[in-house]
């Protein structure tokens, strides 16, 4: 930031230039009026002179006539060239009250209105944090300087859940819905940083929580975990089985959570004394679920080529047409990269609760960030809304500026 107010104390030496300049003239005028009514005075004091050396009979009429005629000529050429304007004491005051207001209400007001947080924030996102408690630290100062971002939000919450500070998420999440709605998947993972934050004890606002959740999209896979986990630590061993039961049934079979997931009916069958169950689910949905991916041919407009650098990063991502607005799956490039084709699937997914697989309807975007931050950039591109299938490989063309 040294840079940055630099160049602010240089461009405010500037303005009191402009400032003090018509002071400083005003006072080289003063000078001149006053050394002109000195001048004056002293051709009156010659004149009285000449008028009484007269009267004593000293100097003769004409002898006066020269004596005055000399003193006139030397008043003239004391005054000649002399800017004889007066100026006021208050067009000098003016300028000197202005060169002590202007830095400190420039100052106060770009303390008030100014981006030196997020022109910081921006530099330090240009290099790889090198701790998880830097990365955090990023996001709090991300979302400090732009409290609408959603996306902001979003990461923070889910870098506070990874970390266990499921207090801190479950703020978080209350934020981001406030701003982004009361999206399903949004209101799952918020009951589940409350029950975690409440030392796994259950209560009424979870369950309203999960209720809407499941009311909205009957598939939403976070609450059908969190509400089996509940049943299951509170005996409730069929409700526990009926819960996780439908969510396997809409987790793709290389999901990593299923195995997990059919040990605790196993589990919850053995508490009934019923014999296991062997796990099966439609083969159907299994490979719809599977199928699910992306093929996109990333570009650059060739009229951008001199507004990019080829380190700025470039972000491919996938958002769904009726959901949430946090990124399905998401891949990171650079502009030397470009241009290449990527694909995007569930295995690119920010959180095992979104995946493109759970939505019918994607849209694709990249985005170019020379700070690197995920959230926000420079320019951008985007695909009209598709159906998840055999899109064959979507062609996605960087060519737009994106918007603050």
């Amino acid at each position: 930031m040294i840079d940055f107010w630099i160049g602010a104390g240089l461009l405010l030496l500037a303005a009191l230039a402009f400032l003090l300049l018509p002071l400083l003239r005003g006072r080289r005028m003063q000078a001149e009026e006053d050394r002109t009514a000195l001048n004056v005075a002293l051709y009156g004091e010659r004149l009285d002179e000449l008028a009484v050396q007269q009267s004593a009979g000293i100097l003769t009429p004409e002898q006066f006539e020269a004596g005055r005629a000399d003193a006139a000529r030397e008043l003239l050429d004391d005054t000649e060239g002399g800017d004889t304007r007066r100026s006021s004491s208050l067009g000098r005051a003016i300028p000197l009250i202005a060169a002590i207001l202007v830095p400190l209400l420039g100052y106060g007001l770009y303390m008030h209105w100014g981006a030196s947080d997020k022109l910081e924030l921006a530099r330090e996102f240009a290099v790889q944090p090198k701790t998880m408690e830097e990365a955090t630290a990023r996001l709090e100062r991300a979302v400090k300087a732009q409290p609408e971002s959603t996306e902001a939000w979003y990461f923070l919450a889910r870098t506070y859940m990874s970390q266990g500070r499921a207090a801190d998420a479950a703020a978080a999440y209350a934020q981001l819905i406030e701003l982004a709605g009361r999206q399903p998947e949004l209101l799952g993972q918020w009951a589940q940083a409350l029950y975690f934050a409440e030392d796994r004890q259950w209560s009424e606002q979870m369950q309203q929580l999960t209720n809407e959740a499941l009311r909205n999209d009957p598939h939403e896979v976070t609450s059908l975990g969190l509400l089996g986990i509940a049943a299951f630590e509170n005996e409730r061993f069929e409700e526990a089985i009926g819960f996780w039961e439908r969510l396997v049934a809409i987790l793709p079979a290389q999901d990593p959570s299923r195995q997990a997931i059919e040990s605790g009916i196993a589990r919850a069958r053995k508490q009934l004394g019923e014999p296991a169950s062997d796990g099966a689910e439609p083969a159907g949905e299994t490979a719809a679920v599977a199928s699910s991916s992306l093929t996109v041919d990333v570009r650059l407009d060739a009229t951008l080529a001199d507004d990019v650098q080829p380190t700025d990063t470039v972000f491919v991502f996938a958002r769904a047409v009726s959901g949430p607005p946090m990124p399905l799956a998401v891949k990171r490039l650079t502009v030397a990269d470009l241009p290449a084709t990527v694909s995007l699937s569930d295995a690119d997914a920010m959180t095992p609760q979104l995946r493109l697989s759970n939505f019918e309807q994607v849209r694709l975007f990249a985005r170019i960030s020379r700070s690197g931050d995920a959230t926000r950039g420079e320019w951008k591109g985007s695909s009209t809304p598709l159906a998840l299938g055999n899109n064959g490989t979507v062609k996605l063309t960087i060519d737009q500026p994106e918007m603050p």
